[in-house]
């Protein structure tokens, strides 16, 4: 089996890096930028190609990792390809293949960093594809890298997205504001980090409406009022504060 590589970011060198662990050989690498193409290629052993037309038109599976709004117009450009052309988004639907002959969706449920290497044996691997021969295949694949392989519409997959970007961007974000305010008292970050490690340990058996804890739930107006306080002169930390306390409580 030969697999092409359409693009070359956190997502592409992860599932490239994998599949070439499991002995599926990747022919090619292409990105909008070259030099990214050619540091993944020389990673996994395959070929950077500069232009879309050097693409081998052979392959079996042509894997399309770019940035959402950019699929569209890459599909326009493999019309000549014979495999299996699939993307890896959590939120671009199906039918943006849809003239194209054997297609579908691999898309990944978990984040990404070039230099954090990842467990892809348990990683969710959402599969969608437009008929059964195609959407074997893919299995096929996709049960080489992982345990946890699901067959998940294009619609289910929006939601699962969604509930991502609660779960893990935003949630990043929220230790990314606990820093600056952190930091602005001379503080490290290194001190709630055991916060952090227990709290995402306890959603691993309870659900987190469960187990949730704070001055919010409680209703200990007192403590909240002084954490307003603390926020007077940040307006936009101040609001999050609010709206996420006020949350919290419609969950007693």
């Amino acid at each position: 089996m030969k697999v092409v590589i359409i693009g070359a970011g956190n997502v592409a060198t992860h599932i490239a890096k994998a599949l070439k662990a499991v002995n599926v050989q990747i022919s090619q690498v292409w990105s909008y930028h070259y030099e990214n193409a050619l540091l993944l290629a020389n990673e996994i052993n395959a070929i950077a190609v500069k232009d879309l037309a050097e693409l081998d038109n052979d392959a079996d599976i042509y894997l399309i990792s770019v940035k959402d709004d950019a699929i569209a117009e890459l599909v326009k450009h493999l019309s000549l390809c014979k495999g299996i052309i699939v993307h890896t988004s959590g939120s671009v639907n199906i039918d943006v293949f849809v003239d194209l002959t054997a297609y579908g969706v691999f898309y990944p449920l978990q984040t990404f960093s070039k230099n954090k290497e990842v467990d892809f044996s348990n990683i969710p691997l959402c599969l969608e594809a437009n008929d059964g021969k195609t959407l074997a295949i893919l299995k096929d694949v996709a049960s080489r890298l992982s345990n946890n392989v699901l067959e998940v519409s294009s619609e289910k997959r929006k939601i699962l997205h969604l509930a991502a970007v609660f779960a893990c961007n935003f949630t990043n974000h929220l230790y990314a504001m606990a820093d600056e305010i952190l930091k602005a008292n001379e503080l490290a970050f290194d001190i709630i980090r055991p916060l952090i490690a227990e709290t995402a340990n306890k959603v691993q058996n309870a659900l987190p409406a469960e187990v949730q804890t704070g001055p919010a739930i409680r209703e200990d107006k007192e403590t909240i009022e002084k954490h307003e306080e603390l926020l007077k002169n940040q307006p936009e930390l101040l609001e999050i504060y609010k709206t996420l306390s006020e949350s919290i409580k419609k969950t007693r």
